[in-house]
């Protein structure tokens, strides 16, 4: 028991420290959420959530090595997800105008369905979502774990996930943080575009 509680700690331990580092995960979180689209943010978080346990499930069941051998599928999803990123950064760009952060959550299409369908897409065509669940569990979690281990170990990283970037969404919901949109939101937006169209742009430049 005492061994099983030690893989779960590490192993969240060492996800913690992955989910908080900047990325583009976070990008989208703090796009969404300072421009006021919170309930697409919320949904985002979700999709970021979901996309990362199915990858978490694809590695206990060694199906996502397999994935990683496949090069031309593993390249096609790389190239996808840098495109979409870009697409993403390229929109953030063209939407940059002096609107508050009020008119803005009011003029947001789709809501929380929208936000999940973006988190799902951009930790799926991530493939550096796999190999860090591939090193992490060929690292941290033995083949032979208990059963009860290794499903508190999804539960475990699905609520980091959810925690953190719910705590995100409600430090960029704060007063002062709309202030700050409602000054400086087309720059804000402009910076966080082209953090998530470089990230795009450096997936797409690794296949080519």
């Amino acid at each position: 028991m005492s061994q099983e509680l030690l893989i779960i700690g590490a192993t969240l331990g060492l996800y913690a420290a992955v989910v908080v580092s900047p990325g583009p995960n976070f990008a989208l979180i703090s796009s969404l959420a300072i421009s006021g689209e919170r309930s697409s943010a919320v949904g985002a978080t979700f999709g970021l959530a979901i996309a990362a346990t199915f990858y978490a499930v694809l590695t206990m069941t060694g199906l996502a090595l397999v994935l990683t051998q496949v090069g031309w599928l593993a390249s096609l999803i790389q190239i996808f997800g840098g495109c979409y990123l870009v697409y993403l950064g390229f929109m953030t760009w063209l939407t940059a105008k002096p609107t508050t952060s009020a008119q803005r959550a009011g003029s947001a299409p789709g809501g929380a369905l929208r936000g999940l369908r973006m988190g799902i897409i951009v930790n799926l065509s991530n493939p550096k979502g796999i190999a860090f669940f591939i090193g992490l569990y060929a690292v941290a979690v033995p083949p032979e774990t208990a059963l009860w281990a290794k499903f508190t170990i999804l539960v475990g990283g699905f609520l980091l996930e959810i925690v953190w970037y719910g705590f995100v969404i409600g430090l960029l919901s704060t007063r002062p943080a709309r202030a700050a949109y409602d000054r400086f939101g087309p720059w804000i937006e402009r910076v966080i575009g082209t953090v998530l169209a470089a990230f795009g742009l450096r997936l797409i430049s690794e296949k080519l």
